[in-house]
């Protein structure tokens, strides 16, 4: 049997110990699948005292986690996150060092991505990271590999397991965001400053990664128009229920003749469509080929055992000597998609606002949206509330997105909102 393939750990926190755990319960196996064993033999994370429930004395620590890139190893895995900073630094030194890296860090990939592939290829060294997107899920082996020989027109789906977690709970039990944030945080599912998952940033980071490995664009996350759910209501959910959809946060992207479409919103998705049947902190990814047609990815996209699956198959694959491209073509290969703007996107839209409850306002609205040249095919409104406004609810028929827009900005300041709209997209 070959040499074993020696590893180094960066970052010893959830995913880490997982890592660990992985290696050590199914090592057999592990050993049988790479042709050789993987062997963990440094460590570094900032607490060497913290009980993680592994034994980690076994390693040799290492104090400046940078220095792993020059301990007697073959691949090191970074899981300390962050952008920059010593995550970077780390993974700059290791492919300068000519050795493998395995990330689980979709931050620094969604904005060194490419400056990190192109190390790997000069340095001949393989740059994984499955674990960075969807968990467990193998969405980047799938798109890379599997439909490699396909054009894809579409990816999208729901990335973010905190946001889902809210959303399938507010829908299953008609409570508020703030109420059921509360307890997601209280069970762990969301950090005590959410900001990142509610506000559609982690689902952006995730969304640029696999836009290029989908398209072949370098990692573009600065052209990501990105919101959250942060001012989605139960009046939302119920109001989609009662039209037939489910609300779930979705990133989607697009190549087109205009460039490249990339946006993290909240949609309406049809009841009947595979993503509104995701629950809970579950993830899940469309993929639609010229050949292949529709493949769904579904699965755990988050927690120690999943994540560490995915960087464990990763070292796997790097034992065995399998490894290219890490964004399905040489980095040079990757163009530099302009970005598409959503103005002359065409859809159908959900629209809701919170009004005084007066005579005129329906048709203030409905005159705006006459002047925007946009066709209201429901309108919805329900009673008024204690402080004496009202919710109404529209349906628009499909138009432009600018001329949506156009119509919101005739209202804006107007004496009859009692607050910002709801812009919600219908998912086609």
């Amino acid at each position: 049997m070959a040499d074993a393939l020696r590893v180094a750990l960066a970052g010893l926190g959830t995913v880490g110990g997982g890592v660990i755990r992985v290696l050590d319960t199914n090592r057999e196996l592990i050993t049988r699948r790479a042709g050789r064993p993987i062997e963990l033999v440094a460590v570094s994370a900032r607490d060497r005292s913290k009980d993680r429930g592994v034994d980690i004395n076994r390693f040799e620590w290492v104090d400046d986690t940078s220095a792993l890139a020059r301990c007697d190893a073959d691949v090191v895995v970074e899981l300390v996150g962050g952008a920059d900073g010593p995550a970077l630094a780390l993974a700059r030194a290791t492919l300068a060092a000519g050795k493998g890296l395995v990330t689980a860090n979709k931050a620094m990939l969604a904005h060194h991505g490419f400056e990190l592939a192109t190390a790997a290829e000069a340095a001949r060294a393989p740059l994984k990271f499955e674990a960075a997107v969807a968990g467990g899920i193998p969405v980047i082996k799938g798109l890379r590999e599997g439909a490699a020989a396909n054009v894809i027109a579409r990816v999208y789906g729901i990335l973010n397991g905190t946001c889902n977690f809210i959303l399938s709970k507010m829908e299953a039990e008609g409570r508020d965001f703030a109420d059921v944030l509360a307890e997601a945080q209280a069970l762990g599912f969301a950090e005590s400053d959410p900001s990142f998952d509610i506000d559609g940033i982690d689902a952006a980071h995730k969304l640029s990664i696999l836009s290029s490995i989908a398209f072949g664009t370098k990692p573009a996350f600065g052209s990501v128009a990105a919101s959250g759910i942060r001012h989605v209501i139960a009046a939302d959910i119920a109001e989609a229920a009662a039209l037939g959809y489910r609300v779930r946060l979705v990133g989607i992207a697009e190549a087109g003749a205009s460039g490249l479409f990339q946006r993290v919103h909240a949609h309406l998705v049809p009841q009947d469509h595979p993503l509104a049947h995701v629950t809970g902190s579950t993830n899940a990814v469309v993929a639609e080929g010229n050949f292949v047609g529709r493949l769904l990815f579904q699965g755990a996209g988050a927690g120690d055992g999943p994540t560490a699956s995915a960087v464990v198959a990763d070292l796997i694959d790097i034992a065995r000597g399998e490894f290219g491209p890490p964004y399905a073509m040489p980095a040079a290969a990757l163009s530099d998609a302009p970005a598409a703007t959503a103005g002359e996107r065409r859809g159908r839209a959900y629209l809701r606002f919170t009004v005084a409850d007066r005579v005129g306002v329906l048709a203030e609205i409905a005159a705006a949206m006459r002047d925007a040249n946009v066709s209201i095919e429901s309108l919805i409104q329900r009673g008024a509330a204690a402080d004496g406004t009202a919710l109404v609810a529209i349906v628009t028929h499909e138009a432009p997105e600018a001329n949506v827009a156009a119509a919101l900005e005739r209202l804006r300041g107007s004496q009859s909102l009692a607050g910002e709209p709801l812009w919600m997209h219908i998912l086609d």
